[in-house]
């Protein structure tokens, strides 16, 4: 059987492919962006056909860039936007409303009723997560709520829920499976992650009937096969996980006390913490890592909203800039003297905060600024906000090592933001030669149940970095660099 292994990454503002041969190199790739929906402030919506058409197309694209046939690929890895909620009729396979992105806060009073009955204690024990509108589980109630008709033909069986992930597994496999994996489960509010299952007390409480949800596999599970209509033979999907878990294994971040970050549309760290779920004690969430033959290997995890989301709105909302590449260059010339900070709450605040209602806000703006200073301020509030994850993980993670932060996600590949990241955390922070860490996570999970790539021991030892970046601030200016950066947010703050 070959060694090439096909990924399906499919984001929040683009859906890719990309075929990987048994060396982990990349020979094929295809991408397409589809549109994003704002229906209302807060709300945040994607037409769940364009995931699917998006999906098809990318396969097909990354084929014919590598010179293959369905024939030559030995699985398929699917790594997806976690937490977006795809409602569809098993009919006709079609979603009954758009899809809620998981960026979307119009739950957020409902999230903020459950908490005042105190119901927070219970749902966080059992999940690891905080009633807040980024997780699924309140959107699919909204959902049942809100669609005419969607609580009837839920009750009778005709609908089914998923994250993406599943949606697009229905799709590839012609309908015949309802499937998706532990990590992406246990992003739903709805999985008790110590039990393994889904949770009665919680469906109850959000009066969700259980006859929706998909069932739950290993990460590397066989999740079905493809239609050969679709792509020209059929391709055993044999590998799944939410794509900051994918990150996680792509980065082989396999030993406790291991941390990567990912900076795409947001920014996620993710810190192994082994076989024992650790209840954080500073907002941070208890998640899976994955879930191997059985077995679960949890983590804690810091989830900040915005990211490279911040450059795209200097891009497309003030036209400040025309390519994301330009920021490094800005920041770098922008003016020293001025402390210029954005708190980039567009969608809230995540981790620690946990503030759905806080919005954007802009400090210490005078006659004199300009686009450099803007373009410092969106990428040190990257820097920033992964400072606030680290120090919480910290406090939580109690093995007294250095942290030495993995990173992957597009954002990576400028120089300047990587090393401000790490004169602001002050500690050692790691670029792997092949940025495509998530879809490569989820290449690997399939390729090594298909038998054609390493165990994790021996994918684990071909992991590479490109550059090691070394902090070189002084340690007084990235205190009062910090210190500007709590006095904003504490000002943006709603609770």
């Amino acid at each position: 059987m070959s060694g090439y292994v096909l990924a399906i990454d499919q984001g929040t503002t683009s859906s890719r492919a990309i075929v990987f041969d048994g060396q982990f190199s990349i020979k094929g790739v295809g991408q397409q962006e589809f549109d994003q929906h704002f229906p209302r402030s807060g709300w945040v919506e994607h037409e769940a056909s364009d995931l699917w058409r998006t999906t098809e197309a990318t396969v097909r694209i990354a084929l014919a860039d590598a010179g293959l046939s369905a024939r030559d690929i030995a699985a398929i890895g699917i790594t997806n936007q976690r937490e977006t909620v795809v409602l569809w009729d098993r009919e006709t396979g079609e979603a009954v409303h758009r899809a809620i992105v998981w960026q979307d806060r119009r739950t957020a009073e409902m999230c903020s009723r459950l908490k005042a009955d105190g119901n927070e204690a219970m749902v966080t024990e059992k999940t690891g997560l905080l009633l807040d509108p980024y997780f699924s589980g309140t959107k699919l109630a909204w959902l049942l709520d809100t669609v005419d008709g969607a609580r009837a033909k839920a009750e009778a069986g005709k609908l089914a829920f998923g994250t993406v992930d599943s949606f697009l597994i229905w799709h590839l496999t012609g309908g015949k499976r309802h499937v998706t994996d532990a990590t992406n489960a246990a992003r739903t509010l709805l999985y008790n992650i110590r039990e393994g299952r889904w949770d009665e007390d919680i469906l109850k409480l959000l009066n969700i009937p259980e006859s929706l949800l998909p069932e739950v596999l290993d990460s590397a599970a066989e999740f079905g096969t493809t239609e050969p209509s679709l792509f020209g033979a059929a391709i055993p999907i044999l590998g799944v996980a939410g794509d900051q878990q994918a990150a996680t294994v792509g980065q082989a971040c396999f030993e406790p006390g291991m941390v990567k970050s990912t900076y795409g549309t947001g920014c996620f760290a993710l810190l192994n913490t082994g076989s024992d779920p650790v209840l954080s004690k500073n907002r941070l969430l208890t998640t899976i890592a994955y879930q191997l033959d059985g077995k679960v290997t949890y983590a804690l995890e810091g989830s900040i909203f915005v990211a490279g989301a911040a450059i795209q709105w200097l891009r497309d909302g003030l036209g400040v800039i025309d390519r994301a590449d330009q920021t490094a260059k800005m920041a770098a010339e922008a003016d020293p003297e001025q402390a210029v900070y954005l708190v980039p709450a567009f969608t809230g605040l995540g981790a620690p905060h946990w503030d759905p209602e806080a919005r954007g806000t802009m400090f210490g703006l005078t006659r004199g600024t300009g686009p450099k200073e803007f373009a410092r301020a969106a990428l040190d509030s990257v820097c920033f906000q992964t400072a606030d994850l680290i120090d919480a993980m910290h406090a939580d993670w109690s093995d007294g090592g250095d942290v030495v932060l993995r990173v992957d996600g597009g954002m990576v590949a400028n120089d300047w933001l990587m090393q401000r990241l790490t004169d602001i955390l002050a500690a050692q922070v790691d670029r792997p030669m092949v940025l495509e860490t998530t879809a490569l996570g989820a290449a690997w999970l399939a390729g090594q149940k298909a038998g054609v790539w390493p165990d994790m021991a021996g994918f684990a030892k071909q992991w590479k970095r490109d550059r090691r970046f070394e902090p070189s601030m002084a340690q007084d200016e990235r205190k009062r660099l910090l210190a500007g950066w709590r006095d904003a947010v504490k000002r943006t703050l709603t609770t």
